[in-house]
């Protein structure tokens, strides 16, 4: 009797379709003697996949004609469509990123080439143009440009050339900061900046202070308009360049009216420029009669001496080239005006500078 009655149980069970293999089937009906690691075994899942399906818990006991779920959703959508490999598809977006890149660029270009004259720092004479013309349009004083590119009186410019546009930075000092911070900031040396404010580089700064933070050009070796320096000192004329242009307003002159140099006027300002390569033997304030003086060592016992200067703009134990600028004329000292006292000595005496110099400019 019992063995009809599981005949007929198992008579009366679902029959899974032929074509279900095991490792196919989605739902499985449990039969005699099997378990649940068996069944997932077969159906090429985990028993806790399958487990967790059924929600079956420990220890996971399987009843004859219970109807078990196999997990394999994923999987059978992923066999009921055949796998397609990517392939890379074109950015439509990377030809407009290029041509935006493009145009950005020569946006740029435009702008750097359109750059307004109050902002350029280089600045290409063009036809018709002036240093005044020039200086008006990059509003800079135009002594200011002649200085940093060594043009004298008269302060002409060729077409085509390059001048250097001197540009100022002002810093507010805040507290903390230090001389070496501020140079480190703008990569200017701390005594360039003192010495364009009048400070002492030693002293500290002080909150509140507005500083001016000059531009550093590189000095023109050989200054446009300037007279030329001697090629060699065979010729004794020669020896010298004129510091600066102008009238001679007194001589060399000894005796009881001795004058151990010559006076020569310019305007305040105007540009002294070294008359031959030499070291910065002085380079400070003389208060006897000289007021703002520099002394250079030419060598070979021949020292050239820069008075009445308004300003000095060398260090001591500087090394300067010819034509390079060491001050600026002023009336400091026993000065009659604004005036170059500019002196020669040779061994320790003094020598007319007139007899060392070119033909008066």
């Amino acid at each position: 009797m019992r063995r009809a009655l599981l005949l007929l149980a198992a008579l009366a069970l679902p029959i899974a379709p032929a074509s279900a293999a095991p490792g196919d089937e989605t739902v499985h009906v449990v039969t005699a003697g099997e378990t649940l690691n068996g069944i997932a075994n077969r159906a090429g899942v985990s028993s806790e996949a399958l487990a967790k399906a059924n929600g079956l818990k420990a220890p996971y006991v399987v009843k004859l004609g219970q109807k078990l779920t196999i997990p394999r959703a994923k999987a059978a959508t992923a066999r009921s469509a055949p796998t397609k490999v990517p392939t890379k598809q074109p950015d439509p977006a990377t030809p407009a990123k290029k041509a935006a890149a493009a145009a950005n660029s020569t946006a740029r270009a435009a702008i750097a080439a359109a750059r307004s004259p109050d902002q350029e720092s280089v600045h290409v004479v063009q036809p018709g143009e002036t240093l005044g013309s020039i200086a008006l349009a990059a509003k800079v004083p135009r002594v200011l440009i002649a200085e940093a590119n060594g043009l004298q009186p008269p302060y002409a410019v060729r077409l085509g050339q390059k001048l250097q546009i001197p540009r100022t930075r002002r810093h507010m000092v805040k507290a903390g900061d230090t001389g070496f911070s501020i140079s480190y900031k703008y990569a200017v040396p701390w005594e360039e900046i003192a010495l364009a404010n009048g400070l002492d580089a030693a002293a500290p700064v002080k909150a509140g202070q507005s500083l001016l933070i000059p531009t550093l050009l590189d000095p023109p070796v050989a200054p446009v308009n300037a007279p030329a320096p001697a090629p060699a000192p065979a010729s004794k004329s020669t020896r010298f360049a004129w510091p600066v242009n102008g009238p001679v307003r007194r001589g060399f002159a000894s005796g009881a009216n001795h004058h151990d140099g010559i006076d020569i006027t310019a305007p305040e300002g105007t540009m002294v420029r070294a008359a031959a390569a030499g070291t910065v033997r002085f380079a400070g304030m003389e208060k006897e009669q000289f007021g703002n003086l520099v002394v250079l060592d030419h060598g070979d016992g021949w020292f050239t001496a820069y008075a009445f200067l308004s300003r000095v703009t060398v260090k001591e134990g500087a090394t300067v080239a010819v034509g390079e600028r060491v001050g600026l004329v002023g009336h400091t000292g026993l000065a009659k005006g604004n005036e170059l006292h500019f002196e020669v000595r040779r061994d320790g005496k003094p020598v007319d500078p007139l007899d060392d110099l070119p033909k008066a400019p």
